[in-house]
């Protein structure tokens, strides 16, 4: 099974990590020595058809700075997806940008991205206050969870009306034995996720090979991918790599 007209939010983290790697001491005073800028990466993304632009400002601000964000929430026209953990510090932040959504995710200093899904059943109370908060400030909320039963059921308790099923395991097995299996609880979280009226998005090592079984994920609604799409853009641009990953996800 297909899906029609998923949407596509393309994280520009890595583009920051870029720069942070040259300029990490030196602030966007100095002007255009200071590059990539993640702005305008954010808006070429956008020009070329990215349905939303996704960003994670994390504590240590070890790619994507705070001021990044706020210069994005001003400049695009779409839809912005601020990745977040649950802490009251980056509930402040969201309060004070007023992004289109949160994607509430776990967090590590010690991790170089993401891996994992939120933990909701152990965190339930503080998840749902998160959740509580930001749709009071007319903020919709997602969760990032691995696909498990009763995470995604949590999730739907909590009050979220749209989680992120965590395609990393499927990605990390794609050239191994449990890549069908993994692809197979990707399945079945959707479906669940559907059925208790969750609208389900997904994200997390997918590329420009295994988009072509991703897509195939019933009731997608949209996909959030970033590294794949800022590597690709070292060769073609970001344009290019933006409207290809736009074309293999709708077929």
């Amino acid at each position: 099974m297909s899906n029609a007209n998923i949407l596509l939010g393309v994280n520009i983290d890595h583009a920051a990590t870029l720069r942070q790697a040259r300029f990490r001491d030196i602030g966007s005073e100095f002007g255009p020595i200071v590059e990539p800028d993640p702005v305008a990466i954010a808006l070429l993304a956008e020009e070329a058809g990215a349905d939303g632009i996704t960003v994670h400002p994390r504590e240590d601000e070890r790619h994507i700075q705070r001021e990044d964000v706020r210069l994005i929430r001003e400049k695009i026209s779409t839809r912005l997806n601020m990745e977040m953990a649950a802490t009251d510090e980056m509930l402040a932040f969201a309060l004070e940008i007023l992004p289109d959504s949160i994607c509430i995710v776990p967090e590590s200093r010690e991790e170089v991205t993401t891996e994992g899904g939120l933990d909701v059943v152990g965190n339930f109370e503080r998840i749902k206050s998160i959740v509580v908060a930001a749709s009071k400030a007319g903020i919709v909320t997602s969760l990032f969870i691995d696909p498990e039963s009763d995470q995604i059921a949590a999730s739907a308790e909590s009050g979220a009306t749209h989680i992120e099923l965590h395609t990393g395991a499927y990605a990390n097995a794609y050239y191994r034995d449990g890549r069908a299996h993994e692809l197979g609880r990707l399945l079945n979280g959707a479906k669940q996720g559907s059925r208790l009226n969750l609208t389900v998005n997904a994200g997390h090592g997918i590329n420009y090979t295994n988009i072509e079984e991703i897509r195939t994920i019933p009731r997608l609604h949209e996909l959030n991918i970033g590294h794949s799409i800022i590597s690709r853009a070292l060769f073609s641009g970001i344009s290019e790599a933006v409207q290809k990953m736009k074309a293999l996800i709708n077929g």
